[in-house]
């Protein structure tokens, strides 16, 4: 059997180590972007000089021989379901008995005049890290620096990359707080002083109107929605990401905001698959987005569709919700459901350090005390630990005593379980006080 991959990251990458392991299929990897399947979230710290880029592939170069993984450094341009085939910018057509689209996203522009310039890119790409590479020596050199549009993740990683060279960054939020789409207030507001502390021009509730420049220099300044305009040599576009889905628009296959699958993956066309950050759920499971732009989540993906396109039909089932990311020096972590904004019939436990860079949130139930999610600045808790809480329900005062477990490493991180049990006792007129407990009994 053939099977045709469009895309090498994370999830792609994944379906075609694991449909290996399990047969003897043909399989053919697409790829325009890189020769390489590379880890996207180690970009930033090739830029900071921290690695090379060899260093950030997911696999050494013998993988694919000896795997018989074969690679196609070119574009997908068209996709005939009928004729089961896959036409290439370089002339070239790939039959496919199994087609799996595992193309990614692609950073969002909203039409913006200049958003096509050179020194205007977002970071997701190995090219849009060239981009950034080929402006930042003029931009080290004179006066103008960067500006970044858009609060997320991307963002700010974009924002360390340019200080880390000492460019001057800007940063445009359109929202009152960074992030407060997902951070809840206390810890975006943390976000907000950190980023500032280091140096950063943050402007909040600030949009991009316009990027101005010509063809000969490119980007040279932008225009805000306050009706100003700031110098600048680079434009970092950040607003979030969208799938990279454009070539399929008149293929026959059902899409939406990204591939519209099912939950064995399987896409309306047959014989065709999606998976990772284009892939779009019909009925997402409670709580969970139909579209989740994850590294966890496409590697899943992946290990899934291998077992089903092998002959051993599987359905996609998330685990836990998790993320972590890191916001300058403060590290964030999440497990389970924290809201940005609280819904009723929950409870907060929210304990924050004097030093206003570490913090400690509890979710749970107000009515039955279940614990629902952790959500972490500047702190690590271990993942089974807390995502065994929080899958048997335990209860929020059989949680803090034992709050010590969750330590990532108490011999080598300074432990505030004892000031989080405080703050409850002093918000619930409780004593509670904590006990040990056998580390060995807790994960099952």
């Amino acid at each position: 059997m053939k099977i045709v991959i469009i895309g090498n990251g994370i999830a792609g990458t994944n379906a075609a180590r694991f449909i290996r392991k399990r047969s003897e299929h043909q399989i053919t990897m697409i790829s325009e972007e890189s020769w390489q399947p590379f880890s996207r979230t180690a970009l930033m710290y090739v830029y900071m000089g921290h690695l090379k880029v060899e260093a950030t592939h997911l696999y050494e170069d013998w993988f694919w021989q000896k795997n018989r993984i074969e690679r196609v450094q070119a574009r997908a341009s068209r996709v005939d379901v009928a004729g089961k085939q896959v036409f290439l910018d370089n002339g070239s057509v790939l039959p496919y008995d199994k087609l799996i689209i595992a193309t990614g996203s692609k950073p969002n522009k909203f039409g913006w005049p200049g958003q096509d310039l050179e020194g205007v890119g977002g970071l997701y790409h190995l090219q849009d890290l060239e981009r950034m590479e080929r402006r930042s020596a003029a931009l080290q050199q004179g006066r103008a620096g960067a500006v970044i549009v858009g609060g997320g993740l991307i963002g700010i990683e974009m924002a360390e990359m340019f200080h880390s060279r000492h460019i001057p960054v800007t940063f445009l939020v359109r929202e009152k707080s960074f992030w407060d789409n997902i951070l809840p207030a206390e810890e975006s507001a943390m976000v907000n002083r950190h980023i500032r502390e280091h140096g950063i021009d943050l402007r909040l509730e600030t949009e991009l109107k316009e990027i101005l420049g010509d063809e000969k220099s490119g980007a040279v300044a932008v225009v805000t929605s306050q009706g100003e305009q700031l110098s600048c040599g680079f434009v970092g576009l950040t607003a979030g990401v969208s799938p990279n889905i454009d070539f399929l628009r008149d293929s026959g296959i059902e899409l939406n905001r990204g591939v519209l699958v099912s939950a064995d993956l399987s896409a309306s066309a047959q014989d065709v698959y999606a998976i990772g950050d284009c892939a779009e759920l019909r009925s997402p499971e409670p709580g969970r987005r139909a579209i989740e732009a994850i590294w966890y989540t496409g590697r899943m993906m992946g290990q899934t569709l291998a077992a089903t396109i092998c002959g051993e039909p599987s359905d996609y089932k998330p685990k836990l919700w998790f993320n972590s990311a890191k916001f300058f020096d403060i590290e964030y972590q999440v497990y389970g459901d924290i809201p940005n904004r609280l819904p009723e019939g929950l409870s907060s436990l929210y304990w924050e350090h004097s030093d206003g860079k570490k913090s400690i949130r509890i979710n749970y139930e107000t009515a039955s005390g279940a614990v629902t999610g952790f959500n972490l600045m500047g702190i690590r808790y271990r993942h089974e630990v807390c995502e065994k809480w929080i899958l048997e329900r335990a209860n929020i005062e059989t949680v803090l005593p034992q709050l010590a477990l969750a330590n990532f490493d108490p011999e080598f991180y300074t432990t505030y379980e004892k000031q989080v049990v405080a703050q409850y006792n002093q918000l619930n007129n409780k004593s509670l006080s904590l006990k040990s407990a056998r580390r060995q009994n807790l994960v099952s």
